[in-house]
Order: structure tokens, then sequence, then C-alpha cells
């Protein structure tokens, strides 16, 4: 079937809005019909280039066993929600008519990791940059000759999407489906980055770097978490003026100026959580935010370096001597399956926060203007209106 979608074919190149080609749903795999697509950074990544590794690491990982994948042309979009419209055999938790948001990350249920209640980890998950679908090993969207990669194997920058049932999560049709979309990526990511991930404690000073799409959500997770002090810290000053309706308590306008908040609001103790989620982490900003951490304290690095960053700056007798801890997370360490849900009953109870969060609605042929505000910063969370 044809479908109007935004295509990457690039690092630098503007996304095109164009028709691409979508092959029927196979076993085990679902047709969506999609009602809103977030704008999240780790599609813009692939524009700047700070996710496509260079030829020359490109050659180090073939040479290591490391599989390279075929980034371009590219389906965009990894958030969102919609309607079932088509269901492929096999298919058991699913029908046409289910409302269902996105999940980015397909999930076996038995590898060691999903059995472990790790589903963010999942083997099957791995994959998320293949052109070939994770049910079968084939491929099912083109462009003209060409195969398309769908970002994180679903591609939600499109009237139609394609999918594992693996990836997605079915909702109840009462909530909104606006509302759905945000828990596919961001607010999952940082709800669970500011809560489970870090380890957020009552009573605790918690840090958040970037207040974006994600960060925003980490200072919501902090406060359901019972964080006593939450800094927002962001150079923007729309998102340092608005972090209090989510619940911040302080705001500053870098690490470098958080410093004297936390001393202050510490008494010199320092923060017990930092949790780092701008939409690209410099490398000096790590060797910050472990400056920010009392003994013991805990560093959550959510947000993506480039690619070719390979080298942190770290005090190591610090972390060694203060017992500090820096830590990589993925998702939030949050389960989709069950994070979804959870968060959407929080958002009916009126406990967290999604309607507030969409600042900007698109049309998809508006999507490099959606992906120019995103780069300036003036949107919280933009999403594409298909309907």
């Amino acid at each position: 079937m044809k479908s109007k979608a935004a295509v990457l074919r690039g690092v630098g190149i503007d996304w095109e809005v164009t028709e691409v080609e979508l092959d029927p749903p196979h076993a085990g795999e679902v047709l969506v019909k999609m009602a809103y697509a977030g704008i999240c950074h780790s599609d813009e990544h692939f524009y700047t280039g700070d996710s496509v590794p260079s030829p020359e690491m490109e050659e180090m990982m073939r040479a290591s066993g490391v599989p390279v994948p075929e980034w371009f042309p590219m389906l965009g979009g990894h958030e969102g929600s919609g309607v079932v419209e088509e269901v492929g055999p096999e298919v058991k938790t699913l029908k046409p008519g289910d409302h269902v948001a996105i999940s980015f990350f397909p999930s076996c249920g038995d590898c060691r990791w999903c059995a472990t209640g790790h589903t963010y980890l999942c083997d099957v998950g791995a994959d998320i940059y293949s052109k070939a679908m994770t049910t079968d090993g084939t491929r099912r969207r083109h462009l003209g000759d060409e195969d398309l990669m769908a970002m994180m194997q679903v591609g939600t920058f499109s009237e139609y999407v394609v999918a594992s049932e693996r990836s997605l999560v079915k909702i109840h049709d009462w909530i909104p489906l606006e509302a759905a979309s945000l828990v596919s990526c961001g607010v999952t990511t940082g709800f669970g980055s500011g809560s489970v991930a870090a380890g957020t404690e009552v009573g605790d000073t918690v840090v958040v770097v970037g207040v974006g799409g994600i960060g925003m959500n980490a200072v919501q997770g902090a406060k359901a978490a019972g964080a006593k002090h939450i800094v927002a810290v962001d150079p923007n000053e729309f998102k340092r003026e608005i972090a209090p309706v989510f619940g911040a308590t302080h705001t500053a306008v870098d690490a470098g100026a958080a410093l004297e908040v936390v001393k202050e609001i510490t008494w010199g103790v320092m923060a017990d959580r930092v949790v780092l989620t701008p939409g690209v982490v410099p490398p000096d900003l790590v060797m910050v935010a472990m400056m920010l951490l009392r003994k013991g304290g805990t560093c959550v690095l959510t947000g993506m370096a480039k690619v070719s960053d390979l080298m942190v700056p770290l005090i190591l007798p610090d972390m060694v001597s203060s017992c500090k801890t820096l830590k990589g997370v993925l998702y939030g360490e949050m389960n989709p399956r069950e994070a979804m849900p959870r968060l959407l009953s929080m958002y009916e109870a009126g406990t967290l926060k999604l309607d507030e969060l969409v600042t900007q609605r698109y049309k998809l042929d508006d999507i490099n203007e959606a992906m120019k505000d995103l780069r300036s910063g003036s949107n919280i969370r933009g999403v594409i209106a298909f309907e």
C-alpha cells in the first residue's frame, strides 16, 4: 500500500515528504493507521550525523564483528500512537480497531533480559536499526527500488506503520491518542530516568540538566518519587520558566550555575541524583555533573552523545573516595508494556502532566519546520497530527 511519509536520505539533507510503499503485514505483524507522532531528538541525531559512525568507525565495527546498519534512506519517527488497521497471521494480542502506543523497543519476552524484567535490553530490540523486520528477516518498507530503514523498527513519520506486534502496546480507547503518543518514548524515558533509574528517594535533591521532551519528564519522575528539591537546568529561558509547572523547585541556566544553587539548598552536601538529558551530551558536562553529586550519589546518563565522542574527563580519585556512580540508562529502565499503561493511569488520575507537554502541533508536510523548532529549543514536545 502507499503511505505518505517523511524520509531522510542522508546526513545534513532536509527531510523529504514523499510516498512510500508498505507491504502487507506478515506473520506476527500489524498495520497501524497513525494518529500522532512525536518529534524527538533521536531522529535529529541522524540529520546532524551525531549517531552515524564515520567510515573509520564503521571499519572498526566490522573488524570486531559488529554489524553495520544501512542507515539511509531512513523512514523517520519512533514515537506515536494510532489505531490498528489490519493484523497478520499469528497476531494474538491485537485486533483491528484497537488503540495502540508505539514501543520503539520490541521485546520478545523469552530472552535473558526479558525474563529478568529488563525488556529495554531485549535481544530482539538490538536490531532496531536494521532494514529487515525482526519477525522474519525480510524487508517491508520501500521507496522506489530502495528498501527503507524504519527508525527503531517503526517509522512513525508515516500515515501508516507496519511493525511487529512486539512493538505495539494496547491502550484503553478512552485515552486521548495525543497523550498516548507521548508515552512511547519521551515521557517514559524521562520519568524513569528521574525516578527508577536514578534511585530517587523521598527527600532527595535531584538535578536535571536539559529540560526538553525527556528532561521535563525526568522532573516529573523525580517529583513522583518524592524529591524535596528538583533543580531544572537549561539555557533556554522558556523551559526554565515552565519547569516549575512540572515540579521543579529551582532553576539554573547551566551546570556551573547549578553548583552554587545546589551548595546553598543542601548546605554543601550536594545533590543525591543528577540526570543528564540535554539534546546532545558534551563530554565535559559529565565531569561537572559528577561534581554536583554528594558522596554516594548517582549520575544518570540518558541523553545521547556524539558517536565520535569516545573520551570523557572524570576525576577518578573522587569517584572512588566518594563512592559516586555514573550509569548509562536506556528507556529510563522502564518496561514498555508495564510502564505505558501505568503512566497513562497516572495521567487519568491527574498526577502526571501530558497535555501540557505539547507546545506545538504540525502537519507531516511541516516536518522540516518541526525539526527546526526542535533545534532551537522552542518546544517542550512537538507532535505531528495526522488527522
